[in-house]
């Protein structure tokens, strides 16, 4: 226990401060952090509110409120603000709305992104002026709220309102860091040349770079991805930075909405069932994953794929090793879009396989949760993965997960081929040593009760976000104490 948190003390105020934010808006795992953290820790008696952009296809329109409009700061000028708030399981939630800023297709890749998030972060710490609450905390998330900090520290810190607000940033994924030309600084920003050391950083404008300089504390999304980006390999040019900044930095593991994710309610998925039923439900779920992909049942094991179709996502070895695993008697299902080499590749592989391979190029959330249901085993091979939250919404559903031993994947799954772990694993980047955990996992599934025990073990893991949010909680007390 952190000694700063103590059972009770329920007067913390946490602003969430983040780009998406489920049921909104979604790109990316972190709107389901930004839509779940807060929940659970109003739930545990935090005043947690999430401050987002109100974007042009912003889902629940309608029933967001109108608070008021003010002007913010963008560089040399002054630009329209209107704030509008809406209620979900408790949390309040803010949205920040310009048109010329974010009524737009999609969340991120435009050209003027910087300016966009520039506004975005100014603009949160204006809204403090407009609404009766003063956060102790501003939980930053990614390089798009990045300059919170800096403006907070620049602009805002002499304030009696600020004072004595703390900041903590969260990484998500290094490698977006919001890296833009130094010509930004001065007119889009409002970051004098005094004060551009903040953010400069090899030659750049870097976002994320101003957050680890002046935040109080960083955080990242599970404790062994904390420590792989102070390695070069994974860190995307931030690690010598990171390693002097090591002192505030920490990792705690992401949760998933365990509501949101349970095979006993799941209107998505064909049958229901739960960890005291599971044998039959798993098996007309795969009977019904099997139709849907028109796959032999013949019964082999199904082992099932969601991801994006990227390199980073460990599809290279999934390409070397497929044929193999199909002529050992695995049949494979995969969902997802992204390299045309990889969809190319495995819908080729499908039409090689007929009765075998199932794929579906695309993405479609209620397909991704009969995969879930339906599949006896889940592949998820990454090169690199942060937290990862489909590891565990595979074991939610008693689907055992095949996993490389890196980020999150390390902290979630263990090895079950020499103990009590809850999926399999292998530690080099190698289509061989995927294989190998592959061929364990059918080896598992041919051994009827061990199978049955391993399943019953996923589905009794607790991966909810209330281990993680007393966790948060501790940071955050710790936080507010710092000086």
């Amino acid at each position: 226990m952190n000694p700063f948190y103590q059972e009770g003390a329920n007067l913390m105020k946490i602003l969430y401060a983040a780009s998406e934010a489920t049921p909104f808006a979604k790109s990316g795992g972190l709107a389901d952090v930004a839509g779940s953290l807060p929940k659970a820790l109003v739930k545990d008696g935090v005043d947690a509110r999430v401050i987002m952009p109100l974007y042009g296809d912003l889902k629940f329109r309608d029933k967001l409120e109108y608070v008021t409009n003010y002007s913010v700061p963008v560089g040399w000028r002054s630009q329209y603000c209107g704030l509008f708030k809406a209620e979900v399981n408790g949390v309040t939630y803010y949205f920040l709305d310009n048109e010329y800023y974010f009524k737009r297709r999609g969340l991120y890749g435009f050209y003027d992104d910087g300016e966009r998030f520039a506004f975005f972060s100014r603009a949160v710490l204006e809204t403090l002026f407009y609404i009766d609450f003063t956060p102790d905390i501003i939980n930053c998330n990614d390089w798009q709220t990045a300059l919170v900090p800096v403006y907070l520290n620049l602009y805002y810190r002499h304030l009696d309102k600020f004072n004595r607000i703390k900041t903590v940033f969260t990484i998500h994924n290094i490698a977006y860091q919001g890296k833009y030309g130094t010509d930004i600084l001065e007119d889009t920003c409002g970051i004098g040349r005094r004060d551009q050391h903040i953010v400069e950083y090899d030659g750049c404008a870097n976002f994320m770079k101003g957050a680890f300089e002046t935040a109080d504390k960083i955080t990242t999304v599970s404790p062994t991805y904390a420590q792989e980006i102070l390695d070069p390999w994974f860190s995307y040019g931030l690690d010598a930075l990171l390693r002097e900044k090591q002192y505030k930095l920490c990792g705690i593991l992401n949760g998933i909405d365990m509501d949101a994710n349970d095979p006993a309610t799941d209107k998505h998925i064909p049958f229901n069932y739960s960890i005291d039923n599971f044998e039959e439900g798993k098996a007309k779920c795969k009977e019904a994953l099997q139709d849907r992909f028109g796959l032999n049942k013949d019964g082999s094991p199904v082992f099932g794929m969601v991801s994006r179709m990227v390199g980073m996502k460990g599809f290279d070895l999934v390409q070397s090793v497929a044929d193999g695993l199909v002529d050992r008697g695995i049949e494979l299902v995969i969902l997802g879009s992204g390299e045309s080499q990889y969809e190319n590749f495995f819908s080729e592989l499908c039409a090689r396989h007929p009765g075998r391979v199932g794929t579906y190029i695309g993405f479609e959330p209620a397909l991704s949760q009969e995969i879930y249901a339906g599949a006896d085993a889940f592949i998820m091979p990454s090169k690199s993965e942060p937290c990862g939250l489909a590891q565990m919404v595979a074991c939610r559903y008693g689907t055992p997960p095949i996993v490389r031993e890196t980020g999150g994947l390390r902290d979630s799954i263990h090895d079950s081929t020499m103990g009590d772990g809850n999926g399999f694993t292998f530690a080099g980047y190698s289509a061989h040593e995927l294989y190998e955990a592959c061929c364990h996992a059918q080896d598992a599934y041919n051994n009827k009760e061990n199978w049955h025990n391993l399943v019953h073990h996923c589905m009794e893991c607790d991966f909810s976000w209330d281990v993680s949010a007393k966790s948060y909680e501790g940071l955050y007390n710790e936080t507010a104490n710092l000086w």
